[in-house]
């Protein structure tokens, strides 16, 4: 299969909808390795120790052992966790034991939030749209609440701070944690220690001879080889890729790995572990297998990317062709690069997953370090700056799914590690930018605002102030501060940017008028209404001069400086403006444009707060007429605008058409949002007080316990909804 296939990785979960179809799976299950079987003896009895509520890692079984040098390969940790983690996780979910299953790679705090939020988006139907810390904590809240049984699997966890506040618990939920690191040392109470070590001598036999089915000769001197290997995962799975495309046999092979073991004892402090062999006979041979072709250069590219997952796509971009030697070693097309890779999959130094597009390459951390540790020094920094440049290229123009967009970002990353500011000396810094905006896609905001104050910094060091980057880089800061509800820190950067644009671009250039309106809504939520009104003011007597009066642009600053107004305790001011605005609007965009219905839904909230009921119901039923026929009847904003209309009724003393549309919204939200949603649990809420209103005490105590248990579930305890329910709860019931 080309890299550019069209297999789909299965997707279960949640529908379009927002309705939940269980079972379901999140996250790429590495697929187990060829001739991949059970460890009985090695591996006994995991099932026995992982069962439901507890919390088991995978870890290698370490004796004293020499201090690793900087950057050297670890191979002590290479004991096949990933492998027997995916195995115990498809049993279950193939026996049907398990109603959710999520892989999560948690190498790093922004690839758990990520795995985290697409999981709930689809076991809980909620909004992948909010905060991305904010959906993640409903999710483990949730599982520690749902009695639907789950297994999360945690792969190679490194740092135990980077699962702050996110640990999977609950009793119907297993969690299966791998890493290299001593599990005491994640800080977690409760999770149990299952150290591994390598195959038993009786296991790897049984792997070599169920590898070597085609030719029963090449079996000759198995159990020597299986020996000498010592039962490690990685040396076996290299060892008998390399059999099965060559005509060697087992003992051909052990010579080859005697001469080389003899010729590198001297560089190799200690005894060597059987894998540092067997990768470079993997080189050797892959080379021979495509002696034209740069399987060395490609094998350096991938060393300096995610090992844990990365998309082909990036391998056969022109940029990772150009580096790999490009039409001198015959890499003309991605499918010449393409070659090169699969190659280097039959010579068993990564692992290929076409079943998802696009195909995913694996390639072990510990081969990764020493591909590098063996490169001359210049190597792996030329590779990673190359890589950059493939990763851009590589990098669709919107994320798609989840589980790629974070694996781009975790290349990125591994990219941005190993070269440092060396990123600023080209064009590779640009990478920064490209992962900024998916941190920002991802609504990842809190580590959006920390990467945009790393890049803010370093672009105005490396590039200057002036150079149009650096101006960007600090617009996005700004815009991260603001979206990150640091809206404090983010005024100080509005105004740098908006001097900057002033400076440079005058002050009626459209990137300076159209960031002034920016910096207007930041004024707001940072508290500064009074600042606000009067840049507003100011903004809309230009924009009128320049555009005119009922230009679309012009509208949006009247629209904005309503807002200011009312927030400024302006109130009439306020509805003055928003009445222009609306009118405005229907004459020049038409009376259902969204930009129209939204000014009328201010309008009609603000008649609300000012007590003008009955101007509040009409501009609410205009807005909901509006958007059910451009919309329908069932779409968010739709509901939306019925619960608000319900509110204005009950405000106006109609309890039974208030109750009517209060059961409606909610009815039709939990049908399309889902029954945990915030929106949702907010108009049963609703729904509940108004019951209270006309006298239906028990049914309104009943909506409140059950809307309250379901806060507890899927939200923080400070939320203000919960806090709010159990407020009236205590009131109405009293707890």
């Amino acid at each position: 299969m080309s890299v550019d296939g069209q297999a789909q990785a299965p997707d279960h979960g949640g529908t379009a909808d927002g309705q939940v179809k269980w079972p379901i799976r999140s996250g790429l299950v590495p697929p187990l390795a060829d001739g991949f079987a059970a460890r009985p003896e090695s591996v006994p009895s995991l099932d026995q120790v992982l069962t439901r509520g507890t919390a088991v890692a995978l870890a290698p079984a370490r004796a004293a052992m020499a201090a690793i040098a900087p950057g050297a390969p670890d191979w002590r940790g290479t004991v096949g966790k990933t492998q027997v983690a995916a195995q115990f996780a498809e049993s279950l979910w193939q026996s049907r034991e398990i109603d959710l299953l999520v892989w999560v790679n948690a190498s790093s705090r922004v690839s758990i939030l990520s795995s985290y939020a697409s999981a709930a988006a689809m076991a809980m139907g909620i909004d992948p749209a909010g905060n991305a810390e904010a959906v993640s904590a409903r999710f483990i809240s949730w599982l520690g609440e749902t009695s639907r049984p789950w297994l999360v699997v945690l792969d190679d966890l490194s740092a135990g701070q980077d699962l702050a506040g996110l640990w999977p618990a609950g009793p119907a939920g297993r969690t299966l944690v791998t890493t290299t690191e001593l599990p005491a040392s994640l800080g977690q109470d409760g999770l149990t220690s299952f150290p591994l070590s390598g195959l038993s001598r009786r296991e790897s036999l049984s792997y070599l001879l169920a590898r070597l089915t085609e030719d029963r000769g090449q079996r000759t001197g198995a159990i020597d080889l299986a020996d000498v290997l010592g039962g490690e995962p990685v040396a076996l799975w290299q060892a008998s890729a390399v059999l099965n495309s060559s005509i060697m046999s087992c003992r051909d092979y052990l010579d080859q790995y005697a001469r080389k073991r003899d010729l590198l004892m001297a560089s190799i402090p200690g005894r060597p572990a059987a894998a540092a062999i067997t990768w470079t006979l993997s080189v050797e041979h892959a080379s021979r297998l495509l002696p034209s072709g740069p399987v060395q250069p490609m094998l350096i590219l991938a060393a300096v990317l995610d090992g844990h997952l990365i998309p082909g796509t990036i391998l056969t971009t022109a940029a990772a062709r150009d580096y790999a030697g490009g039409s001198a070693h015959g890499l003309t097309t991605p499918d010449d690069a393409w070659w090169c890779v699969t190659t280097l999959g039959r010579a068993g130094l990564v692992t290929i997953d076409e079943t998802c597009t696009p195909p995913v390459v694996r390639i072990q951390a510990a081969l990764q370090a020493a591909v590098r540790f063996a490169s001359s020094r210049d190597v792996p920094e030329r590779a990673a700056l190359a890589a950059a440049d493939a990763l851009l290229e590589a990098w669709p123009d919107e994320d798609g799914r989840a589980w790629l967009a974070d694996s781009l970002r975790s290349c990125a990353a591994s990219i941005m590690r190993l070269v440092g500011d060396r990123l600023w000396a080209g064009n590779g810094y640009r990478i920064l930018f490209r992962t900024g905006q998916s941190l920002e896609d991802a609504h990842l905001t809190m580590l959006a605002a920390a990467h945009w104050n790393h890049v803010a910094a370093a672009s105005e060091r490396f590039l200057g102030a002036e150079h149009a980057d650096s101006l960007d880089a600090n617009d996005r800061l700004a815009e991260s501060f603001l979206a990150a509800r640091r809206a404090l820190e983010a005024l100080p950067w509005f105004r740098r940017v908006l001097s900057n644009r002033i400076s440079m671009l005058g002050p009626e250039h459209p990137a300076t008028i159209e960031f002034e309106m920016r910096m207007g809504r930041a004024l707001l939520a940072a508290g500064g209404a009074e600042e606000a009104v009067t840049l507003l003011e100011r903004m809309v007597s230009e924009r009128a001069h320049l555009n005119g009066a009922d230009h679309p642009e012009t509208l949006d600053v009247r629209d904005a400086l309503a807002d200011a107004y009312c927030a400024a305790g302006r109130l009439r001011d306020g509805i003055r403006m928003y009445q222009r605005t609306s009118t405005a609007r229907a004459r020049a965009q038409g009376q259902y444009h969204a930009a129209t219905l939204a000014t009328c839904q201010k309008l009609a909230d603000a008649y609300l707060v000012a007590n003008k009921i009955k101007d509040s119901l009409a501009a609410y039923k205009q807005v909901a007429t509006g958007r059910e026929r451009t919309l329908g009847p069932h779409h968010p904003s739709t509901i939306e605008i019925h619960s608000r209309l319900a509110m204005a009724y009950q405000s106006a003393g109609r309890m039974a058409t208030a109750v009517q549309l209060h059961e409606r919204a909610r009815s039709d939200s939990e049908r399309i949002l889902g029954v945990d949603h915030v929106d949702t649990l907010t108009r049963q809420t609703h729904l509940a007080h108004a019951y209270y209103a006309v006298g239906r005490i028990g049914d309104a105590v009943n909506l409140l316990r059950d809307t309250a248990e379901r806060c507890d579930r899927v939200l923080s305890p400070g939320h203000p909804l919960a806090q709010s329910v159990r407020k009236s709860l205590t009131n109405i019931a009293g707890g």
